[in-house]
């Protein structure tokens, strides 16, 4: 291991303000599934005409069925989801220097991207960036323009962000990327303005960067292929500390390391590693089974991806259910389309979870079932409703349960944090 090598710190955001339903909603966007469960939101078709205008209307031209995510304001009316509505900031940050000299914007680490793409000066002045590091390409030294390349992001309501692409030195705890390809955003839809952070931070594989016309290599491709860290040592790590478990004061820590792991937090353990199926981009492994309370339900062909990206954990409904079942008190909220709990339940009423990585089940801390204030003494549930998804999504309420080492020679090691 170098000795250059550190633990990247994520930093808290101090304006990060949970909500349940935010975050559900953000979730619907980002991966552009339709809820099963009844609620405001909901996936239908918008009509769209392309052609001459002619008065009020278009004439001529083509239609097309566009599916989006709607929300419903009265019983037989729907509009479009507003930016409101949405999480649109994340719960940590990590500081990546980029450039020479360094420029240190805080960027969001998604293991469910494939991008890094920056706030940069190509944004007009119509975009407000207080609050922001924003990215500068003519002061450094290192960058170059890749003509010709672009990006875009886009999600099933219409936001995104897109803009071109260049090279630059990057830093990452340490480790120093050559000529990684970098992204600058010069067009944000209202979600993405509304965010703290300074940029994204793909961790996914490759396959799903949405650079055209031609993919570029992440930042972790890009650290094997110029050989920045040891052959044995090709991975990543997470660990996301949690602020509720007061019985252990390392949980508060969260960071990231590149090309080591972090002996301290296997507690004395050897990591349990799975195979990895990376035909989605997404770090995606069999589950085929829960544990609630004691009890194991079978889930045949199950799968799950892992994804530091996203706050809540997304399951199919049925164990959704069972899971709820399981706490005194605990109801379906339509109005927050999301399961809510009462927040004074005592820790020794919750049950334990446990989902399968391949053979092994890891279990959220029964303190992290709770993800937000819901009002009226209640509280929003971490694990909620995967709707129409065909695989699980274990986000931060059941990554905070573990060590997470993702290697990239297709297997994934996860330890008890």
């Amino acid at each position: 291991m170098s000795s250059n090598l550190t633990k990247v710190k994520l930093i808290h955001n101090p304006k990060y303000h949970r909500s349940g339903p935010k975050s559900y909603v953000s979730l619907l966007r980002k991966y552009n599934f339709a809820p099963t469960k009844d609620g405001p939101y909901f996936v239908g078709n918008k009509i769209q005409h392309q052609g001459k205008v002619g008065g009020q209307h278009p004439i001529g031209g083509r239609t097309h069925v566009r599916r989006c995510l709607q929300k419903r304001e009265t019983h037989d009316q729907a509009g479009e989801v507003p930016a409101e509505d949405e999480q649109n900031d994340v719960e940590y940050l990590c500081e990546v220097a980029i450039g020479t000299p360094a420029q240190v914007l805080k960027l969001d680490f998604d293991t469910g991207s494939a991008d890094l793409w920056v706030w940069s000066t190509e944004l007009p002045n119509s975009t407000s960036k207080a609050g922001h590091t924003v990215y500068d390409p003519s002061k450094s030294s290192t960058f170059k323009e890749s003509k010709g390349s672009t990006w875009k992001i886009s999600y099933g309501d219409s936001s995104s962000a897109s803009g071109t692409v260049g090279t630059d030195n990057i830093n990452v705890g340490g480790l120093v990327i050559k000529s990684q390809a970098v992204e600058l955003a010069n067009t944000l839809s209202t979600q993405f303005e509304q965010g703290v952070g300074d940029g994204l931070l793909g961790l996914a594989w490759g396959s799903i960067n949405t650079v055209s016309p031609q993919k570029v290599e992440t930042p972790v491709e890009n650290m094997i292929s110029q050989e920045d860290i040891p052959k044995d040592q090709e991975l990543f790590t997470c660990h996301l500390g949690t602020t509720k478990d007061t019985d252990d004061a390392d949980r508060k820590e969260s960071f990231y390391t590149f090309g080591y792991i972090d002996t301290p937090s296997l507690g004395g353990q050897e990591p349990y590693y799975v195979a990895i199926d990376n035909s989605q981009g997404f770090w995606q492994f069999p589950s085929t089974t829960v544990s609630i309370a004691g009890s194991q339900f079978i889930r045949p062909d199950n799968t799950a991806i892992a994804d530091t990206g996203t706050t809540l954990a997304l399951i199919d409904d049925a164990i959704c259910g069972k899971i709820y079942d399981a706490i005194p008190g605990s109801k379906y909220d339509s109005t927050q389309q999301g399961y809510v709990f009462p927040t004074s339940t005592a820790t020794e009423k919750l049950p334990v979870v446990s989902f399968a990585v391949g053979d092994k089940e890891f279990s959220v801390n029964v303190n992290d079932l709770a993800f937000a204030d819901a009002g009226n003494g209640m509280s929003y549930g971490g694990i909620q409703s995967r709707g129409d998804l065909s695989f699980d999504i274990l986000g931060d309420t059941w990554l905070k349960g573990v060590y997470a080492v993702s290697c990239l020679a297709l297997s994934s090691g996860l330890m008890k944090a």
